[in-house]
């Protein structure tokens, strides 16, 4: 692991039906960030759009683009000009009939590094991910960039521990989760309280197995004709699982983020959790459910 520092610039906004303006305000975010002093940005989920999965929609795939495309040629020029790394989350069309949803990371340079496919593909109501989803064929990724080398999982893939583990296995050195979850507006307040309280919480057991640094992104505002209220939320969690930045529930918010990394290093010899994996036991993980020899 790196002797080294890093900011970390968040953006949590709100999105509207008309992706070049979303793009727009997305960009000057990420100037905000970096004027504030970030070294790696990252925007949340799908965040040239609304969140479109709430309907089963065919018109919805012409939102898809492909990667590299408009966005991320967009996106490289900013984060040459302005020397920062960014994570940027889009609807990626792979060809005719074929879409993921994908995170593209640029370097500072504006060189395009590559793209993680989500991988786990929710189908819950207002979250029909499957109708438009591919998941993901690419496996885990990592990506060496300038200020440090990361992992990015994608909103649905917050909750598998495995996605996790292998990702910081490679030498992710943070976790950033890209992220668009909300609220029904019909719900009470006491399964808001608990729903995002369980959301917070799998991804803090992240940072503290593998020992490193977790950055969760979530969009904000009301979609849906006002039947969704996405819950921001967003955070930032060190290696011991303490939220270290959380945002608010209903505002926008440009955060940067000094984080450590050299503590892994530390947190991972006090609390050896690597070391004692029994790597040696762990094949039944590979099965759906075990009940049968």
């Amino acid at each position: 692991m790196s002797n080294k520092k890093v900011n970390i610039g968040t953006v949590q906004m709100t999105c509207t039906a008309k992706p070049a303006e979303n793009l727009d305000k997305a960009i000057a975010k990420i100037r905000d960030a970096a004027a504030k002093g970030a070294q790696i940005v990252c925007l949340q989920e799908l965040f040239t759009s609304l969140y479109f999965c709430d309907v089963e929609d065919y018109e919805n795939f012409k939102l898809a683009e492909s990667i590299p495309g408009p966005s991320t040629d967009a996106l490289s020029a900013v984060a040459k000009e302005l020397n920062v790394v960014i994570i940027a989350s889009l609807f990626e069309k792979r060809t005719e009939g074929l879409y993921h949803n994908t995170t593209a990371v640029i370097d500072a340079d504006g060189k395009y590094l590559g793209k993680y496919r989500k991988m786990h593909i929710p189908d819950d109501p207002a979250y029909y991910e499957k109708f438009y989803f591919t998941p993901g064929d690419l496996g885990y990724k990592i990506f060496k960039t300038k200020f440090a080398t990361f992992g990015v999982l994608i909103c649905w893939d917050q909750w598998y521990p495995e996605a996790a583990r292998i990702t910081a296995l490679m030498g992710a050195e943070i976790l950033f989760y890209p992220t668009a979850i909300g609220w029904a507006t019909s719900q009470d307040e006491a399964t808001n309280t608990e729903q995002y309280n369980a959301w917070q919480t799998i991804q803090r057991s992240h940072a503290v197995a593998n020992g490193v640094h977790v950055v969760s992104v979530n969009r904000v505002g009301f979609e849906q004709n006002g039947a969704m209220k996405f819950w921001g939320g967003s955070f930032i969690s060190n290696p011991f699982g303490s939220v270290i930045y959380l945002a608010s529930h209903d505002k926008e918010e440009v955060h940067v983020q000094e984080l450590d990394l050299a503590k892994t290093d530390r947190y991972r010899t006090h609390w050896p959790f690597l070391r004692d994996r029994r790597i040696d036991s762990y094949q039944p993980i590979t099965k759906r459910y075990i009940d049968e020899e």
